[in-house]
């Protein structure tokens, strides 16, 4: 099936096998690595990219349910110059990852938070944050991160 959708602001036109995963075609066709791809059941949060201006599992959603949508992934939060957008910042600065691997999916459910509720609480930030796991840390930092990103966009 042919497709035509936007990703990180590029028109894209592919056609793709009508079976195809939304997170199989960002990795495989259009080789946008940073979704990564989890546990397959829209449980760990990896894969978390936005969909016209909402957080979604792209293990869970398929390629050709994209049609006509605006898709951003991690790699498409950074400024064409390479300065990394607040939440990226912060999530360094911070020390919000450990091995890297939920990251991706973090920062991005995060950035949906803030774009909808941008003085959540940490209780919301905790919540919005619970359909991402992570094996390495103990969410601290994570949580400490988004707070920083969030100070960052409102100034």
């Amino acid at each position: 099936m042919q497709i035509q959708l936007k990703v990180n602001g590029r028109a894209i036109t592919a056609d793709v096998p009508p079976n195809t995963l939304l997170v199989q075609f960002l990795r495989e066709h259009l080789r946008l690595t940073g979704t990564h791809q989890g546990c397959d059941t829209a449980q760990c949060g990896a894969c978390t990219v936005i969909a016209d201006g909402r957080s979604i599992k792209a293990c869970n959603a398929l390629a050709v349910q994209m049609q006509g949508a605006d898709i951003t992934t991690i790699e498409g939060l950074a400024a064409a110059d390479g300065t990394l957008h607040p939440m990226q910042a912060a999530f360094k600065e911070c020390h919000g990852l450990q091995c890297g691997f939920c990251t991706p999916g973090m920062v991005m459910s995060a950035v949906d938070l803030l774009a909808h509720n941008p003085r959540a609480s940490e209780a919301e930030i905790r919540e919005q944050l619970e359909g991402n796991i992570c094996r390495c840390t103990g969410y601290q930092n994570i949580v400490h991160a988004v707070q920083t990103a969030q100070k960052a966009l409102a100034a």
